[in-house]
């Protein structure tokens, strides 16, 4: 009787001699495929699906100190607004050949304090923020990770490292004189408040009342935003007062507002102008077009992604922070 025998788990060198490669190329064509020839890198992706060849990344990460990790946190993966950005951010890191490690830490600092401490646990090669507010207990953990940073969707001139973003308080201000221009002097304000939402509301109000605009009437709805909010959140605000416009903190917010109004017989905008902030997918194809704010998500991610991975390798001009910028889209609804 034969005594069975262990296979032995295929290596490096068995997936070099199935591709008629140096073990050195196959090294590189899976660590840095961006800097090896495509044709190679198929050659040694193919002769690692004929192996079995499971790359390992621990080994690999303590002979290069580097993990090839990338940790993301973002306050929610339901809200449409970040869903290009993260999968841009997660494309371009693969092409760099980089793994995103996605976590939803919410709106609470403490939260992403504890969610960030346990993936630095992992010892990830980089990290991304959502937004620029931050617990002391996080700013100091981060600094003492001494690994790059990058914080998006938001802007400041004092970032944890590096930023790509855009100006929410600018956003504020350029709606606020969109909404003046237009002749528009009795707003509403329906808001599904974060401290970015926040920040573009002070804009706003701080534009009203330099033309002597009272403040604005409010309704603010829990996050995540949702039709049905924008659609009870209008009710909630045309039982306060009378509005020309109501300006909704996203585009769900205004599309809800849209059908609430309609289904109440008002004509948007003839009796009632809604603006929204996003652009989102569905804002130019809803009827009416919804006015609104837009800004290039996956320009975010894209320009995360090389930023970060620059830093990490070495290379690039070593730029800080990107201003995305916004653009104000006039369409039917305002």
């Amino acid at each position: 009787m034969k005594s069975s025998k262990l296979t032995r788990a295929p290596t490096l060198d068995d997936v070099a001699r199935t591709a008629g490669l140096s073990s050195m190329t196959v090294s590189r064509a899976l660590n840095t495929p961006h800097l090896v020839r495509p044709k190679t890198v198929e050659k040694v992706l193919q002769a690692v699906r004929v192996t079995g060849y499971i790359p390992n990344a621990l080994a690999g990460g303590l002979a290069s100190r580097r993990s090839r990790l990338i940790a993301v946190v973002v306050p929610q993966i339901n809200n449409n607004m970040f869903v290009d950005t993260i999968q841009t951010l997660s494309d371009e890191l693969a092409l760099r050949g980089y793994h995103m490690l996605l976590c939803v830490a919410g709106y609470t600092q403490q939260t992403e304090s504890e969610l960030v401490s346990t993936l630095l646990s992992r010892r990830p090669d980089g990290v991304v923020l959502t937004g620029i507010h931050h617990s002391p207990e996080l700013k100091k953990i981060i600094l003492n990770a001494a690994i790059p940073v990058v914080e998006i969707w938001d802007l400041t001139p004092t970032p944890l490292d590096m930023l790509v973003g855009f100006s929410h308080e600018k956003i504020g201000i350029a709606t606020g004189e969109y909404l003046y221009r237009k002749g528009y002097r009795r707003p509403g304000l329906l808001w599904a408040g974060d401290q970015r939402a926040a920040q573009r509301k002070r804009g706003l109000c701080e534009v009203l009342s330099h033309y002597g605009i009272g403040e604005p009437g409010q309704v603010d709805v829990p996050l995540p935003a949702s039709l049905a909010l924008g659609r009870s959140g209008l009710t909630a605000l045309l039982a306060q007062n009378d509005y020309d416009v109501i300006v909704c903190s996203s585009d769900t917010l205004a599309q809800g507002a849209i059908m609430e109004a309609e289904s109440r017989g008002m004509s948007v905008p003839g009796d009632l102008a809604v603006i929204g902030f996003g652009d989102l997918d569905f804002a130019a194809s809803n009827r009416p077009a919804i006015t609104t704010v837009s800004v290039d998500r996956r320009a975010i991610g894209c320009r995360a992604a090389t930023l970060l991975a620059d830093r990490i390798e070495g290379v690039g001009q070593g730029e800080s922070i990107v201003d995305i910028g916004f653009h104000l889209i006039e369409r039917e609804s305002a």
